[in-house]
């Protein structure tokens, strides 16, 4: 359903869109969103630029990933290793949710989008917390698409906290060792509540994970385009589902 937002941009259906089948939309999307600085070198800007740029996209993508009835968009918008680049840089990311969440929370709310963040809070500045704790807030009790932005999220960190959360569990006689399971393992990420991404898109180029959602991509389908993010347009979306609707997902089976 196109709802009062999608409709006042003035996106309309595509062919790539309408030849998409609704009986196979993935139900969790997953996008490592890479090439906002190489976008904005190729074009002689400042790295900033790019990001910002790449902003716009984010609203791009989840109008695209609303109307086809995906229920869970998951944006890398900031990774734990991610502290490495230059203070200046990290300080411009930081005020990035903070202005997208001003500009849009509101239309979010009234199309009945949920606002998730998934990382740790630690570093964060204050801005940047109270934006997102404000949309989380005010978009708990929206039933339509999850927007969960991973920020300040690593994999390998989620996985070890996990792992000691379930040491402490079996050591304080919660649990036992031979109840230890994948479940037992999920509910204990930070991604607890939200199904396995159906379908993990990279932009870029670049051919990795980059440290994430390692364990709940086990049996993702992967896929990748050289096309930087702020480049990245609702057809490059449908295109990405379209492939995904072409395989066939085994699990391992025949």
């Amino acid at each position: 359903m196109i709802k009062r937002l999608w409709a006042k941009l003035g996106l309309s259906s595509s062919p790539t869109a309408e030849s998409l089948s609704s009986e196979n939309i993935p139900v969790h999307v997953a996008i490592i969103m890479d090439g906002n600085g190489r976008w904005a070198k190729k074009r002689g800007l400042p790295r900033m630029a790019g990001h910002h740029s790449g902003m716009k996209t984010v609203k791009r993508i989840t109008i695209a990933a609303d109307r086809l009835g995906v229920k869970y968009l998951t944006l890398y918008a900031f990774s734990t290793e991610n502290w490495k680049r230059p203070k200046a840089e990290v300080d411009f990311l930081m005020k990035l949710p903070q202005q997208f969440l001003d500009i849009e929370l509101d239309e979010l709310v009234s199309n009945n989008v949920q606002v998730r963040m998934m990382g740790s809070r630690d570093n964060l500045p204050p801005h940047t917390i109270n934006a997102l704790e404000e949309a989380i807030s005010k978009t708990a009790n929206n039933t339509g698409l999850v927007l969960n932005f991973a920020l300040n999220y690593g994999s390998r960190m989620e996985m070890l906290d996990a792992i000691r959360d379930l040491a402490k569990d079996v050591k304080d006689g919660k649990l036992a060792p031979g109840d230890i399971d994948e479940e037992a393992m999920s509910e204990r990420l930070l991604s607890s509540g939200l199904p396995d991404p159906d379908l993990l898109i990279r932009t870029s180029g670049e051919l990795r994970l980059s440290n994430f959602m390692l364990w709940q991509l086990a049996y993702s389908e992967l896929w990748f385009t050289d096309v930087y993010w702020p480049e990245f347009t609702e057809k490059h979306f449908y295109e990405a589902i379209g492939q995904y609707q072409r395989r066939a997902r085994r699990y391992g089976g025949l």
